[in-house]
């Protein structure tokens, strides 16, 4: 149980923090933007500082993985399957922080854009 519990907590952990490590970018509005020119360039430069807000991603979930892990272990010791519990809460935590850093990267990449003088949707 150990064993698939390491091994759903490593999938969940490489699939976490996807825009951030995807490329995603948001929907713009070129119509009518002043900008127009620059939307590459502020793309480019908007995704650098989005990543650097967001910091170190993998420190973050891998801390709440732990502590959802422990949090996981003590509630399942009561129920009779520690080793349960602590896979529940660890991914339960990894998935929280992830889709977390996911959001802030997100947000971060937007309000730049939108302090460039971007439309973006």
């Amino acid at each position: 149980m150990f064993k698939k519990s390491i091994l759903v907590l490593g999938v969940a952990l490489i699939f976490s923090g996807c825009a951030y490590q995807s490329g995603w970018s948001p929907a713009m509005d070129p119509y009518g933007d002043p900008n127009v020119a620059n939307i590459s360039r502020d793309q480019i430069d908007c995704r650098v500082l989005a990543k650097r807000a967001v910091g170190n991603p993998g420190v973050e979930v891998g801390k709440s993985a732990i502590l959802g892990g422990a949090t996981g272990a003590a509630l399942g010791a009561l129920a009779g399957s520690p080793a349960l519990g602590a896979a529940v809460g660890g991914v339960g935590g990894l998935v929280k922080q992830g889709f977390g850093v996911d959001n802030q990267y997100k947000q971060a990449f937007i309000n730049c854009l939108r302090g460039r003088g971007h439309s973006v949707l």
